[in-house]
Order: structure tokens, then sequence, then C-alpha cells
């Protein structure tokens, strides 16, 4: 099996290669820290935690690197409204993220750069760029020149003539075409600055990445990543400076997740549907956040609704419950499966891993890969809950066999982390309820339960205990029936 990844540059799915063999240097952009991180910018953190993890768990020795922008227009015009000065706003909201990432469980990179720790490494660059005609300095501002990067839109596929009469870009006199963007910005009264050969002023957003990606990686590295929002202008201006630069290409793989929208529609603070991340963090368990976020294929759009986090709440439920079940100790015997069943949960079992190498081989499949493990825990569910006699015992060999494919499934996707005895206990202390659901309506679920049993219908019976422990309803099968408990 080879990795296989969806190149944004070429279009297409690449095999990858690193340029250097068992080494992966990779670089995500990071956030602007002005105001609390929102549900978007927890999908693209989870998606790189989860792809950097994979790749470590394929034995390469990974560096990765995410950045801050600690200083842009946004924090300077917050920290007016405040009356603060500018790094106390960063200094918050670097504190806020952080907080925010630790909450769901993603680990942190290799390196975590600020812009502001990193003003000479882009005046160098900027010194290069002017010293090789591919910029210019305007009464202390100092411009890229777009005209003089031939392959300027090779990213996004936009192309210069398009751009220049419909671009979304500012309009200034003082470039020389619309299209040109900032280096270093000359400040303006009150704003704060930095020494440099042209004056007074700050760095232009574009160029902190090319300048920190590049010294903690290389001049040429193997795996750029971001939002999609990210393909033009951002990430367009960064290989047009940095390959300006080095006159040599950049990143060899762009990866660009997809968005998110709020019950089908952009998210947006004009909408007031802008949800943050401990917004939702209140409602819901981060584990069910990252399920949620790992449900769709990470270059696709991905819908945050009620609906949906309620079927990822459930789905974790169903995978904790099964792990909970098998690791009993006293339902347990030791020895070899006995029973069709439990033969066949060992073989699924024993597959497993080569599935789901296979689905992630395949760009991070991640919405395939946790299908196989559904999969999985249906058949484990057979095994583990069947009628009759011996109802509640199996294989401790079986146990042991399913508990280490979710271990090391879990370490990739930063699911199952929590010993299900206190995962729910959390979801107890969280308000988890019967949802109004009265003791007839519990026993006529479990009746039905158990007719489907009886008539083998796996896929009902199952149904039903997850629509029991999405409401706080634990399930426990034994030779005398079915007992019911609040969680």
């Amino acid at each position: 099996m080879t990795l296989k990844i969806y190149n944004t540059m070429t279009r297409r799915r690449e095999e990858f290669a690193p340029q250097q063999p068992g080494k992966v240097g990779m670089y995500a952009c990071g956030v602007t820290v002005y105001d609390l991180s929102h549900i978007g910018h927890a999908r693209a953190m989870v998606v790189f935690d989860v792809i950097q993890r994979y790749l470590r768990t394929l034995g390469y020795d990974v560096t990765f690197v995410r950045n801050y922008t600690d200083i842009d227009d946004k924090i300077i015009n917050r920290a007016n409204e405040e009356g603060v000065a500018w790094n106390v706003i960063s200094e918050r909201y670097i504190a806020e993220f952080d907080r925010d990432m630790a909450a769901l469980g993603i680990r942190a990179p290799d390196y975590t750069p600020r812009a502001t720790d990193h003003i000479p490494e882009m005046l160098s660059m900027i010194s290069s760029l002017i010293e090789r005609g591919h910029a210019y300095v305007v009464e202390g501002d100092v411009y890229f020149d777009v005209a003089s990067f031939k392959q300027y839109g090779k990213l996004s596929g936009k192309d210069t003539e398009s751009l220049q009469s419909g671009a979304r870009v500012d309009v200034d006199d003082r470039k020389k075409s619309p299209l040109d963007f900032a280096l270093w910005k000359a400040a303006k009264p009150g704003e704060p600055f930095w020494e440099s050969p042209w004056g007074h002023g700050r760095p232009g957003w574009h160029i902190e990445c090319s300048a920190m990606s590049q010294k903690y990686l290389s001049e040429t590295f193997d795996i750029h990543g971001g939002g999609m929002d990210l393909v033009f202008p951002h990430h367009e201006n960064e290989i047009a400076q940095a390959e300006c630069t080095t006159g040599k290409p950049f990143a060899r793989y762009w990866l660009h997740n997809g968005f998110v929208n709020i019950d089908k529609e952009k998210m947006s603070k004009s909408l007031k549907n802008f949800k943050t991340i401990r917004d939702v963090l209140a409602d819901y368990h981060p584990e069910v956040i990252r399920l949620f976020l790992l449900t769709s294929q990470y270059r696709s759009p991905v819908d945050f609704s009620a609906q949906n986090l309620a079927e990822a709440q459930a789905g974790l439920d169903r995978f904790y419950a099964l792990l909970q079940d098998v690791q009993d100790a006293s339902r347990m015997y030791d020895g070899d499966p006995q029973t069709d069943e439990e033969r066949r949960a060992l073989e699924a079992v024993g597959e497993f891993p080569a599935k789901f190498r296979a689905a992630m081989d395949d760009d991070f499949n991640t919405a395939q890969a946790l299908g196989h493990l559904y999969g999985l825990t249906r058949t484990l569910n057979a095994a583990v809950h069947r009628p009759g006699q011996e109802t509640g015992a199996f294989s401790r060999r079986l146990a042991d066999a399913a508990c280490a494919v979710f271990r090391d499934a879990g370490s990739v996707f930063g699911l199952f982390q929590a010993d299900p005895a206190q995962y729910f206990a959390v979801r107890k202390q969280d308000g988890i309820s019967t949802a109004g659901l009265g003791e007839s309506d519990i026993q006529r679920l479990i009746d039905e339960r158990l007719e489907a049993r009886r008539q083998k219908n796996w896929a009902r019976a199952d149904e039903i205990r997850d629509e029991l422990a999405a409401k706080g309803i634990a399930l426990k099968d034994s030779p005398q029936g079915t007992e019911w408990t609040v969680k």
C-alpha cells in the first residue's frame, strides 16, 4: 500500500514521496489571534492533527510547524477598541486558542512560531526580493511585483489578466499593478512598528508564513496546508515570494481542507450563525466534535447541525459502549473463540488494520476508515451480545484484539482516549438524560430489540441500542434477560 495525496497544485492524487526518505516537513497556517477561534478553525486543526499523527504511525520523522499571526489590522483594531496594547490582545487569544486546542486533544506541533518573533527573517526575504527585482518601495511601503513572477496563479488556477479586470484587491494608485501586494507596511500614527531599511512599519500577512516555514523546515519542504479559503491569495502569494527569493520550488504537496457550513449555510457573523469552539465545547464532548469533523473526507464541506452532532454523539456512545463491554473481565473466558459469531468477529478484527490503512492511504479518507470501524463495531456487538445461554461471555483473545485495533485507530483520530467508565461519567455530569422516555417506552424498545435479535436482524437491534444510548440508557444483556440503567 502506498500513501496517495491530492495535491492542489497539480489537481490530482499523487504518490507521496518526501524529499528526504523517512522525514516529512509539514507547515499548516495557524490563526490570527484577535478573537476566539471558531468551528472552521477547529476543522483545519483536527485535519492536520490527524494527518501528522498518521504520518508518524507510518514511521516518518515528522517536523510539524503551525504559526500564530500575532500582528494584524484586526489585532490593532481590537486593541484600540479596548484601549490596550496590541500584544495584550495577541497574548490573550494565543492563550485562549491553546486552551481550545488542548480541550480538542490537538497535539502540540513541533514549532509554533509567532510572526513578531521573526521580523529579521522577513526583512531579509524582502530585501532579497527588492535586490532581485521582484519588489519595490513606495513611501515606506514595499510591494511585491506580481508581473515579475510569470508563474503567478499556478496554485489557484487564476490568470493575471482576469484578476486585473476584476480582482478582489485594494486599489492603490501608487502600485504598479492592482495585483501587487504588500510585503511591508509603513506604520501609521499610533500603530506598533519595527525598524526596517524602509522606515518604521510592520510585515504584510503573506510574508510571515513564507519566512517562518522556511526557517523551521527548509527552502523546499514537503507539505503545506490550510483551509481552502487560503488558496488565493494567501498561498498563491506565499509561493511567489518564496520562489522568487530562492529560485526553488516552495512546497511539494499542497493540502486544503473544506469549509464548515452551519445548517447548510455559510458560517458568518452577519448571519448570526457563527460558532466558536468554546461554544461547541460547552455542549458536546470534545471527541464528539472530532468524530463529527472526521466523518467527511477532509477536502469536502461539512455541515454543522444539531442533527449531525447528535449522530456523532450517538456514534461515539456506541463505540464506548462496545469498549466498555469488551473490557468487562467478568464477562470473558480464557481461550479461543467458541462460537461462529466470535470467530467471524476475530476474523474481522484481523482484517481491520489493512482496511484502515487502505482508507487512510487514499488521501487520508477518514470517512471511509470510520465506516470500516462502524462495520467492525456491528460485527463485535453481534459476538458480544448473543441471545441464549452464552450471552455475556466471550473470548479474552477476541477482547484483547478488539481493544488493540480501537486503540490504534483512536491514536490516529484522537478518539477513545478516555476509559469508557470515565467517558460515561462525564456524559452523565454533562446532563445526559433519558430525554423524556418513560419506563414503558424503554421496555417497549428493549422488547423490540429482543425480537430483532431473535430474527437475527442485527442492524435493527444495534439501531435500538444506539437510540437508547443516545438518550442515556445503557443496556446489559445476561442469560436472565436485558437490564437497563441510566448512565
